[in-house]
């Protein structure tokens, strides 16, 4: 598995935040990784949904899991993915600390790859989080 980390403080409240990062159908603005997504179900806090990745234009299928205002959880159920992104908030005074966690690794035979994935996933993390901060800071 890789473990790949980035974090961000936005000059905003959380609830501000939270209202942007938790619209994950408009992912693919920020997200360049993240071509195409399409809405299976939702139950409560859950949402299953397939997706369009930038890899191969793989399709993956994840389980969404929305923590109110403190996280979300998207876990890679099939396809080239296995593990989870985590996006977490921490509130710092009129600011809130944004934080990306991936736990990853490619499936199968391309696990041998996952090395050389992982800079490009920190890369476009890094980039997805500072577009987030110039959206929300606007």
């Amino acid at each position: 598995m890789a473990t790949i980390e980035a974090t961000i403080t936005i000059n905003a409240p959380a609830d501000k935040v939270w209202e942007l990062v938790s619209d994950i159908d408009g992912e693919p603005r920020f997200w360049k990784g993240t071509k195409q997504i399409r809405n299976i179900s939702k139950e409560g806090n859950v949402v299953t949904r397939e997706i369009t990745i930038a890899f191969k234009d793989s399709k993956c299928m994840q389980r969404v899991t929305f923590y109110p205002k403190e996280k979300i959880v998207a876990q890679f159920t099939e396809g080239v993915l296995n593990g989870t992104k985590t996006l977490s908030l921490t509130p710092q005074g009129n600011a809130t600390k944004l934080v990306t966690v991936w736990d990853i690794k490619l499936s199968g035979m391309m696990g041998m790859f996952t090395g050389m994935l992982k800079k490009h996933i920190k890369n476009g993390t890094e980039q997805a989080l500072e577009s987030i901060k110039q959206e929300i800071e606007k």
